[in-house]
């Protein structure tokens, strides 16, 4: 019968959705909702009336819109795009938000006002292939549009989309002609891609033949980036984050999809004798293409001269107009001393063991370090670095004698190393949470902000101890910075225990513990985390939860007490302390 059959039409669909929608939500609920409020109101919804589309539904984080032209579909995607990226223009990264669009010309089902089918489907599939910013478009919709919509396309071929039988051929819409080239994405949400240029250096390969000359290898390549991140316009990803693919045969481009980067420079050291050769290569993460490649030959007397140059024909290739005194800048070496950096390496290589042993052996290297050049900031400053996670992880063996250290070692760093912001990180870090003086750390911690945006450390160290002064929406912002400029970051534990502080700290207990849980699943033997997670389950109305935190503490800290508490955590406010200790209290900590 004619009343059972089936309603169909063609229709131009698009699709959108909000990128890094969970992210942004949970750094900044009510300013994301806010904002997103404004822009439907004063941009989307009058675009909308303008092209004659028609909101079929919404979700949280996404729309589908009917248009009855495919160039309206089209054009209204366009202006909307370009007019998010105008308003979008001075607002931080990590509160940007931006969209991914599809674009299908199809059949689809009618069902009262609801619309489905492959036409649908197609429009959302293609929506996922979109980068932040950007639309991809069927070709269907190519062909009806061609001449009629004044913008450039590429061509990404045949694009097989899931629950799709056939191969759909996808193309790019170039609102801008220096965009890269856009890739299909995991299902897994990519960072977005910086408004800058981007670059991830992997770890170099060790071709000496020698498994004890690793750390030298790793050395280079961490010059590399701390050079290369000294320049404001460059958004750097952070060591720890670049080398989780040592030692993995990779893909340049699902490197630079991962990280969320626009470029990829590898390379290999070779070390013999007294003679090295780096060999390095600049990657272009979204087409594969080599944009640059050298070899540098020297004694290993010209080490820091080979770095230099590596960074200064990185930095031309990357931009060839910059200004060589901005080249200049990234040619600041930690010491002229080979045997003290030789010895720094070696601490930093065995301190990113963290454990008990390790760190200790890396205070025994980052000494000898200090003894053979009295002058080396960084080294000071790693050592009371050493210090900062004996103090957090319970280790210490005589507690006023290393805090006086602690404290020795920051402030000799800080004295050092007024131009080296890896140097006042670690001082900052060592005053706030060692010493208990969290207002000379975050003096430091921003001081080194002001020399080196781009370093995740102290984005890190910023967080944590605004956590502490009172400050939890800042640390919260801070440690979501530390977090995306370093995403794979071994210390993400931490990262996620001060955003857990803050927001305990903040009263928001519920959001509190989930991050919690987090820290302790990525470091199950940091007691600073689970004690947060034991507080904050308590006063969640989790006691099981909370109860089980707390025996694992007891575990790995058994003289832990509510009497001995204040010597083992952080410089808390007043207020925050008495919650603190009374959450704790009702977790089941012994008195």
């Amino acid at each position: 019968m004619a009343s059972d059959q089936v309603r169909r039409k063609l229709a131009a669909i698009l699709a959108a959705d909000i990128v890094g929608y969970s992210r942004l939500m949970g750094v900044d609920e009510t300013g994301t909702l806010a904002r997103l409020k404004d822009y439907r109101r004063e941009l989307i919804d009058p675009k909308n009336k303008q092209y004659r589309g028609r909101v079929v539904k919404t979700t949280g984080d996404g729309i589908l819109i009917e248009f009855p032209s495919v160039v309206d579909a089209v054009s209204c995607a366009i202006d909307v795009q370009r007019g998010m990226r105008e308003r979008n223009a001075g607002v931080s990264e990590e509160k940007r938000i931006e969209f991914r669009v599809g674009i299908n010309l199809g059949d689809v089902i009618i069902e009262g006002r609801d619309l489905f089918g492959d036409g649908v489907n197609i429009a959302a599939r293609l929506e996922a292939l979109a980068e932040p910013g950007g639309i991809c478009i069927s070709e269907t919709v190519l062909s009806h549009t061609r001449g009629k919509v004044a913008v450039a396309v590429e061509d990404l071929g045949e694009q097989t989309l899931k629950n799709i039988v056939q191969p759909i051929h996808v193309y790019r819409l170039v609102l801008d002609g220096g965009q890269e080239a856009t890739k299909p994405r995991s299902e897994e949400p990519a960072p977005v891609l910086p408004d800058r240029p981007s670059i991830a250096v992997l770890p170099f390969q060790n071709m000496s033949g020698d498994p004890e000359q690793e750390y030298f290898s790793d050395g280079i390549v961490e010059e590399i980036i701390t050079a290369l991140s000294r320049m404001r316009w460059l958004f750097v990803i952070a060591r720890n984050s670049s080398f989780t693919y040592k030692g993995r045969s990779v893909d340049v481009k699902q490197v630079g999809r991962e990280l969320g980067v626009r470029y990829v420079l590898e390379g290999s050291v070779r070390k013999a004798a007294n003679r090295i050769r780096i060999t390095g290569q600049l990657i272009d993460a979204a087409t594969g293409a080599h944009l640059w490649a050298d070899r540098f030959d020297g004694g290993l007397e010209d080490v820091f001269e080979l770095q230099d140059h590596v960074t200064s024909s990185v930095v031309g290739a990357i931009a060839p107009k910059l200004e060589q005194a901005e080249i200049e800048r990234a040619k600041r070496k930690p010491t002229e001393n080979l045997d003290a950096y030789d010895y720094y390496l070696r601490g930093l290589a065995s301190a990113h063991r963290w454990t008990r042993e390790g760190l200790s052996e890396a205070l025994r290297l980052f000494t000898q370090a200090v003894e053979l050049d009295p002058d080396f900031a960084s080294a000071c400053g790693a050592a009371a670095w050493c210090y900062v996670w004996r103090v957090a992880n319970g280790w210490m063996t005589d507690r006023a004698q290393e805090l006086a250290e602690a404290t020795r070692w920051a402030g000799k760093a800080a004295d050092l190393g007024k131009d080296d912001a890896v140097a006042l990180s670690f001082a900052g870090l060592a005053f706030g949470y060692a010493a208990g003086d969290p207002a000379t750390g975050l003096a430091l911690i921003d001081k080194a902000l002001l020399l080196n945006p781009n370093l995740a450390a102290a984005w890190t160290a910023s967080g944590f101890l605004r956590a502490f002064r009172g400050e939890p929406d800042l640390a919260i912002e801070h440690s979501a910075r530390a977090m995306r400029l370093s995403p794979l970051d071994p210390l993400m534990f931490f990262m996620h225990h001060s955003t857990a502080l803050a927001q305990f700290l903040a009263g928001r207990h519920e959001k509190a513990w989930p991050v919690a849980d987090m820290a302790c699943r990525e470091r199950p033997n940091y007691l600073s985390a689970l004690r947060v997670a034991a507080a904050s389950h308590a006063l969640s109305g989790h006691p099981h939860e909370a109860q089980s935190y707390i025996s694992r503490a007891l575990e790995l800290d058994p003289e832990l007490r509510i009497s001995n508490l204040r010597d083992r955590i952080g410089p808390f406010r007043p207020d925050g302390l008495a919650t603190y200790i009374d959450a704790l209290r009702k977790a089941g900590l012994p008195e």
